[in-house]
């Protein structure tokens, strides 16, 4: 899934900066198309805080909560609220037809 879309953005052409993360969604493994990482950091328990009140909008329902980093915070994505039910189901389709094309020899 391209998350430029998911939040509505214009597509853009991938490039070598484009990268693929790789999440679990309710069993099921998801690739989520990004434009770029700048980085990859490991919070710990205590430095993540809850998602303070934001004033509403189609991204901030993503948002799970704030991780901080020294001086800087992160927003932390809610991983399960990026792919509607309706994603999950087109997504378990597709991996079913797959591996039933795997198993015609």
């Amino acid at each position: 899934m391209d998350l430029r879309l998911r939040f509505q953005k214009k597509f853009i052409a991938y490039d070598e900066r484009s990268c693929v993360i790789v999440i679990d969604v309710e069993d099921n493994t998801v690739g989520l198309i990004v434009d770029s990482v700048s980085e990859v950091i490991a919070f710990e328990e205590a430095d993540i805080i809850e998602q303070p009140m934001l004033s509403s909008g189609v991204s901030n329902q993503f948002i799970k909560s704030i991780g901080k980093v020294g001086n800087e915070v992160k927003l932390l994505l809610d991983c399960d609220k990026l792919l509607s039910n309706q994603d999950i189901e087109i997504l378990i389709d597709q991996k079913d037809e797959r591996y039933d094309d795997e198993m015609v020899l």
